[in-house]
């Protein structure tokens, strides 16, 4: 519904921990093999074999994280022909695999361009504020917990599914729900698609509050073809678990600066 591109509300010191998860999720996805190819749409069969293997291998399966056990055939990375043509190879699995340490290595994959970077545009954006009043270390434990509990909340309602499961959306989902609580008031620079790109500043309130209510309708179905194809429930999840998480540490936040200008909320002022 918006993009947004920039908050109103500076942190007091600098996020490191936000600026090395961007970078390793950046990496990471330069050196996914087969990735390129995936994304530009002119790949391989061969990269597209090790892109399935490699996610199979790092990627959270929620079937996996119930049931604690490794199917018996998975895509081994290689090629071959069979009766109905080119395709990829299956066969036993030639490594051990952790489900719960799959739901770490699973938050630092994506898959594609567009995945990646709107992921890292909300962490980059409203990151920085919520480790800032965390803190280094504990801001780092935050994010891994709301990963991790939105994994295992889309894997008990997605409890068969064999798909894997990848993309630090449930993590980041967190941060904007804790955002939402520390920083309610702050004000959110956003792009509105209508006609052109739209310049306005809105309270995070009402940027997040309306992100949450969109990602909870379509993790309903509703408004979309293939509900499927993303895991809106892991936001949802992640995002509830952030406000949780964030809420014992609203009383003392300080609020974010008022800036001068037309605002939208209670405490607009007059453009000088």
């Amino acid at each position: 519904m918006v993009i947004p591109v920039h908050d109103v509300n500076p942190a007091r010191r600098t996020p490191w921990v936000t600026y090395a998860l961007i970078a390793a999720n950046v990496l990471v996805f330069l050196f996914t093999p087969g990735m390129t190819g995936s994304v530009t749409g002119d790949g391989s069969l061969a990269q597209m074999c090790h892109l399935q293997a490699f996610l199979d291998h790092y990627a959270a399966v929620p079937r996996e994280l119930l049931q604690h056990r490794m199917p018996r055939l998975v895509p081994t990375g290689a090629t071959g022909v069979g009766p109905q043509g080119p395709g990829c190879v299956i066969g036993p699995p030639g490594y051990d695999k952790s489900p719960e340490l799959s739901v770490a290595t699973a938050m630092f994959l994506h898959g594609g361009w567009p995945h990646l970077l709107g992921n890292m545009l909300f962490l980059w954006i409203f990151g920085n504020n919520v480790e800032d009043r965390m803190g280094h270390l504990r801001y780092l434990l935050f994010y891994g917990v709301c990963g991790y509990a939105a994994t295992y909340g889309f894997a008990l309602l997605n409890a068969d599914s064999a798909d894997p499961l990848i993309g630090a959306s449930g993590a980041i989902a967190g941060v904007l729900g804790a955002y939402l609580v520390l920083y309610p008031r702050a004000r959110v620079w956003v792009l509105v698609p209508f006609l052109i790109f739209l310049p306005l500043r809105l309270p995070a309130w009402i940027v997040l509050g309306l992100w949450f209510v969109l990602q909870a309708f379509y993790s309903a179905g509703q408004g979309v073809s293939a509900a499927g194809a993303v895991a809106y429930v892991a936001h949802v999840v992640g995002f509830v678990a952030g406000m949780l998480l964030a809420w014992p540490l609203k009383p003392g936040t300080p609020p974010p600066p008022e800036p001068p200008g037309i605002l939208f909320g209670r405490r607009a002022r007059r453009a000088p």
